[in-house]
């Protein structure tokens, strides 16, 4: 990765290249226009580049309807100094994309983000001749197959894609399950000033707050951790485990709640799970979004 240098206040930083699936979701997060990107490789040079001040903001996947929750960042969001302030959710279609002149009969490999090859087996499957060819990135994959000039391959990934590379959609929408969205978390360092109204009333409804807490090695502890919420009439949208990193066979759960931390049911809940819980830490208090987006944003793609 580049060094740092001074920071715009529209520079984001995504996990993937140009046209991939993470910059529709900063460009509906953050607007279409004035958008400095930040390419990385990894999820963790992502949080690095928040960290080191390269980008004043970054946008991640976290869960995916048909392939599950993204583990990396889930360690990393319990790991860095930052907080959550926004999300999205976009509806993932695949597309088969080659460059200029290739056609069907000539593909012999598809290369796309492991994720993506899953979620398009049924349509890969028909095909047994191709070869499925892990990549780090949907849309890195399409620069790679038209900067490389490959005459025998095809690449999966969304339209973005294919039109930031002069590529061609040569079969659309190919993804197993149509239902398929992906939600994505707008960062901020922890430090950074968040200027947000604090909502009251109904609107507490639809704002969230995430929160990480380990809970101790002793029978009825999660149980106890989770009435907090449950005494007070809290409505919990998700919960995930993880491995606690150094302590083996012990878990710290990543809890979703509907509420805003102005809430004095929300503050007391939370001051009882410190009491309760090992460590807990608050990851961020934002607006949330509907689970589907609405169909006209259909075009975004991951």
């Amino acid at each position: 990765m580049a060094p740092a240098s001074p920071k715009s206040s529209t520079r984001v930083a995504i996990q993937g290249e140009k046209g991939s699936f993470s910059e529709a979701a900063a460009r509906h997060l953050l607007g279409r226009n004035g958008l400095e990107l930040l390419c990385c490789a990894s999820f963790a040079d992502v949080f690095s580049a928040l960290r080191r001040g390269a980008a004043a903001t970054a946008v991640i996947p976290i869960e995916n309807t048909l392939a599950g929750s993204v583990a990396a960042n889930y360690d990393l969001l319990r790991r860095e100094a930052v907080t959550i302030v926004a999300e999205t959710n976009l509806r993932i279609r695949h597309q088969l994309i080659t460059p200029p002149g290739v056609s069907l009969r000539a593909i012999r490999r598809v290369l796309s983000h492991p994720v993506a090859l899953d979620q398009c087996r049924r349509f890969l499957r028909r095909h047994p001749r191709w070869e499925a060819v892990p990549f780090y990135d949907t849309a890195g994959s399409v620069q790679y197959i038209v900067e490389q000039g490959l005459r025998d391959a095809a690449a999966i990934a969304g339209v973005p894609a294919a039109k930031a590379y002069g590529a061609r959609v040569v079969a659309a929408n190919i993804e197993d399950n149509p239902r398929n969205f992906t939600r994505f978390l707008r960062l901020l360092p922890a430090n950074a000033a968040v200027t947000a109204a604090s909502p009251s009333g109904r609107s507490q409804q639809t704002h969230k707050v995430s929160v990480v807490f380990a809970t101790r090695n002793q029978p009825g502890a999660l149980c106890r951790c989770l009435n907090v919420f449950a005494l007070r009439g809290i409505d919990l949208s998700r919960i995930e485990s993880r491995p606690t990193p150094g302590r083996p066979w012990e878990y710290s759960f990543y809890l979703d709640f509907f509420g805003a931390l102005s809430q004095p049911t929300v503050r007391q809940a939370l001051s009882d799970l410190a009491a309760v819980s090992d460590e807990l830490k608050i990851l961020g208090s934002y607006p949330a979004v509907r689970k589907e987006p609405s169909r006209g944003r259909a075009h975004l793609g991951h």
